[in-house]
This record gives C-alpha cells, structure tokens and sequence, in this order.
C-alpha cells in the first residue's frame, strides 16, 4: 500500500504542475505540438514513456477496485503511448495530435481534478 501513495503523490503532483505551467504559459501547448512533430525528439519522449510506464507497472501492477487502479492506469497507459509514439510516428502526427488538441482543454481539467483527488488519497484533505 505505501507504494500506492509514493506512486499517488508523484501522479497527482505530476498532473498539477503539468496543469499549472500550461495554464501560466498557453504559448507551451503549441511549442509541445511543434515538438513532436520532430520525429527525433517523438524517438526521446517515447523512450522515457516506456521508461516511465514500466518502471510504474513493475512497481504497482494492481488491477483493484478502489483508487489504486488509477495509478495502473497511469503506468499501461504511459508504455502504450511510448510504444505507439515509437511505432508509428508518422500516424501520431498526422491524425492522433489533432484530434489530441481538439479535446486539450478537457484534458487539463480533468487532469486537474485527477490530481487533486490522488493528493486527497495521500494528504486527506477532504475528510469523507
């Protein structure tokens, strides 16, 4: 369990900075758009997302039915980006980043809220 709450706190910490800075600087969403166009620099982002992705499966592999999956989640969803951007970029580029951009401001908010409720878990600001 206390795996679960080092790996939450990272998560959660993670997802609202992320949030914060583009929310700060809207100049970054572009920049990150014009990054991966450059199939050199998709090669280094997908390396540390499979980096990523297995290093969080190896240590918290939990297929539960509480909060824990969350954190799962982040980790098989980090290694298939890795492995997609990897692949296939070519298709990332051209029909996954505009559609990724269509729903961007969704995203930040929801990240913002995933976040949030991942800190709760760890810090218990909320008392339910």
């Amino acid at each position: 369990m206390e795996k679960s709450f080092i790996l939450a706190e990272f998560w959660g910490w993670y997802l609202i900075l992320f949030f914060t800075i583009i929310m700060i600087n809207t100049k970054r969403v572009k920049q990150m758009y014009e990054y991966v166009k450059d199939e050199k620099l998709l090669f280094i982002i997908s390396l540390i997302a499979i980096i990523i992705g297995l290093i969080n499966i190896m240590m918290h592999n939990l297929w539960t039915s509480d909060w824990r999956i969350i954190i799962t989640l982040f980790g098989w969803i980090a290694l298939l980006k890795g492995i997609i951007f990897f692949s296939y970029p070519k298709l990332v580029n051209q029909k996954i980043l505009s559609y990724w951009l269509k729903w961007f401001p969704f995203l930040m908010v929801f990240m913002l809220f995933l976040g949030l409720y991942l800190l709760n878990k760890v810090y218990h600001f909320i008392i339910y």
